[in-house]
């Protein structure tokens, strides 16, 4: 099994930034809570050495992932970075300790986790770069405004936002160009969907966190599992492959630190659904 990823197709972000749609998301490496080293360094750098022979090229970290750690990971395990590897990473989330998470958008903290990215990544530019979420302490023009003049300095290709809503991107690209959104979306959960509309309207990758909604939607006893039966897949694969057939601009990030686990989620870029399938499949969600 080598470059089923390709079998996804491809996303431009920006116009100008082609990635494998089906990418990897690196929130499970560290430890229990998003917190601390991996479990198992080693197996950590096989998993990430592995997502690359299966034709991923595009991976979302951020610097609270650890924090640092999931950064530190990636250059370990894939630097120097194939040209077609795509790396995004995230500011403006701070960490107090395991599963706890604390906005910070204060500009001169977000310019401080680029410059830090930057060296921890092995990079002289991010390719995108993304604001964690919006700090309401803080005026919107002066986060992504910071961001843009990072961009402008040569320190990040593409800007991104995470968890917002349609009047904060059309906000957000008076300021800057805006090229992917990150929000939480699944077949279980469509709370973003006029966000997945608009992103699909205005040609910006839409990049849904929590795809797989961390087991529910693999369960053997979930909704899934008899469509799952007849298809002759696991239901996260089928989870994966409704994403993709969703709508041309998602990017869904599936992360698991199991090699069983990468590979199977990989093998959904070849399931390819009918529209009956795929109308079934949003009814059970």
């Amino acid at each position: 099994m080598t470059n089923i990823a390709s079998s996804s197709g491809t996303f431009d972000i920006g116009g100008d930034l082609p990635v494998v749609r089906l990418g990897y998301g690196t929130m499970q490496l560290p430890g229990e809570g998003v917190w601390g080293p991996a479990k198992d360094h080693d197996a950590a750098l096989a998993v990430l050495r592995r997502t690359v022979e299966l034709g991923i090229t595009f991976f979302d970290t951020a610097d609270s992932y650890g924090p640092e750690t999931a950064e530190q990971l990636l250059k370990d395990a894939l630097h120097p970075y194939a040209d077609e590897v795509v790396i995004a990473t995230k500011s403006g989330l701070t960490r107090q300790g395991p599963g706890v998470w604390t906005q910070l958008g204060y500009p001169p903290y977000l310019r401080q986790q680029c410059e830090l990215s930057l060296r921890r990544l092995g990079v002289e530019t991010i390719d995108l770069y993304q604001l964690h979420r919006i700090d309401t302490a803080y005026p919107l023009e002066d986060q992504v405004g910071e961001f843009k003049a990072l961009q402008d300095e040569g320190k990040i290709r593409h800007i991104g936002l995470s968890e917002v809503s349609v009047e904060q991107i059309k906000a957000a690209r008076e300021i800057a160009e805006i090229t992917t959104v990150q929000n939480l979306y699944n077949l279980a959960n469509r709370s973003a969907e006029d966000v997945l509309d608009y992103c699909e309207a205005e040609a910006i990758g839409f990049i849904p966190w929590f795809p797989l909604a961390t087991g529910q939607l693999s369960k053997e006893d979930g909704p899934l599992a008899q469509a799952a039966v007849d298809h002759g897949a696991t239901p996260s694969q089928l989870a994966l492959a409704w994403l993709l057939r969703r709508s041309p601009v998602v990017l869904p990030i599936p992360g698991t630190s199991s090699l069983a686990h990468l590979e199977s989620n990989t093998a959904a870029a070849g399931i390819e659904l009918t529209d009956e399938e795929f109308d079934a499949l949003s009814a059970l969600g």
